[in-house]
């Protein structure tokens, strides 16, 4: 008998360890093209998303991930990129869908990028912080990762990071643990809202206008239905990010992301009273990090 059970269990840990996937292959085959494949571009580790006034462009991964960490080096639209918006974010689908979003909202010359961060549970966002960028993001590429684990999910950019969601689901507070999310990227016209709240429109004279990637990495579990609420979140080797150092952010990281929120963060809905009349969202309530 026992040794059925030894039997079932190395069964049931290689079937885990089946799920870990770690993609380091290139974009173009982590990827593709979902529309405005007109204009938009993906070889080897490069994929360029090009916005005119003709359409937009964007591109998904071929497979959906539960737990781990997302990242791809980006270089945003230069110039006068009021209007536009380049996102890359994680998404289930459906009215009860989980999303983890980075967005740039774009800006007249000489003016910050603002980056966008939003979260929705079960269909629910109005989650939103955002923050001014502490560098030029259209000179140069750089790293945008979304760690996410069964205790918290972490915002990075350059491996700082600079917004933390913990799971308080057994206190009643929607935590994304239960559907698979595919990582999806675009590059779209949003003049009716993404600068100054839709002041600023769009100058089509400075089109076509480029968000370019590259070094895409999914080191994350592959979602495989249900089976995956339970395998992924096992605490298990294999389920690296499940391990102590990946529940807390160290007191260096902490000291990082609080110099980010002191001198970069321009909105955080857990301030803004008159949007919820008084009535906070009850995570706004707890420690966050």
């Amino acid at each position: 008998m026992a040794q059925i059970e030894k039997l079932l269990v190395a069964l049931f840990l290689f079937a885990v360890a089946q799920s870990i996937i770690l993609v380091d292959a290139t974009i173009s085959k982590s990827m593709y093209i979902t529309w405005g494949s007109q204009h938009a571009s993906m070889q080897g580790e490069d994929l360029q998303l090009v916005l005119d006034q003709t359409s937009g462009s964007a591109a998904q991964t071929k497979k959906a991930f539960l737990f781990g960490s997302i990242e791809s080096r980006i270089k945003l639209v230069p110039g006068n990129s009021a209007g536009t918006v380049t996102a890359y974010y994680l998404s289930s689908t459906g009215s009860q869908h989980d999303e983890i979003d980075f967005e740039f909202l774009g800006n007249i010359s000489g003016q910050p990028y603002i980056v966008h961060t939003n979260i929705y549970t079960q269909g629910n966002g109005s989650r939103e912080q955002q923050f001014y960028l502490w560098f030029d993001p259209t000179s140069d590429f750089h790293n945008y990762t979304i760690h996410w684990n069964p205790i918290e999910v972490v915002w990075y950019i350059d491996s700082i990071p600079i917004r933390v969601y913990r799971n308080y689901e057994n206190e009643g507070i929607a935590y994304p643990n239960k559907q698979g999310m595919r990582v999806y990227t675009s590059l779209w016209n949003a003049d009716d809202w993404a600068t100054r709240g839709g002041l600023v429109k769009t100058n089509w004279s400075g089109a076509p206008f480029i968000a370019r990637f590259n070094h895409f990495r999914a080191r994350a579990c592959k979602w495989n239905g249900a089976v995956s609420i339970n395998q992924c979140a096992l605490n298990f080797p294999a389920n690296w990010w499940t391990s102590p150092t990946y529940k807390q952010l160290s007191y260096a990281k902490l000291g990082q992301m609080n110099w980010v929120r002191n001198n970069y963060m321009i909105y955080d809905y857990c301030r803004d009273t008159k949007r919820f009349n008084g009535m906070m969202p009850p995570e706004c309530f707890k420690s966050q990090f």
